[in-house]
């Protein structure tokens, strides 16, 4: 089941929506910003149910 999830882009801080698989439990991936297209590393922690997704930029991970 994928989740839809806002976030601001660390770089240019413009909103974009990600698509989070929740089913596939805690992940960390690289995501370029669909904006300004540079990498965004994203953390998803998945505990009792609740989602929570961290963005940094890339060079901060």
């Amino acid at each position: 089941m994928l989740d839809w999830m806002d976030i601001a882009c660390p770089y240019c801080g413009e909103r974009i929506e990600l698509a989070v698989d929740a089913s596939a439990g805690d992940q960390q991936y690289v995501e370029d910003c669909q904006v300004c297209c540079r990498p965004i590393s994203i953390l998803v922690r998945v505990e009792e149910g609740d989602l929570q997704l961290l963005a940094r930029r890339d060079d901060e991970a």
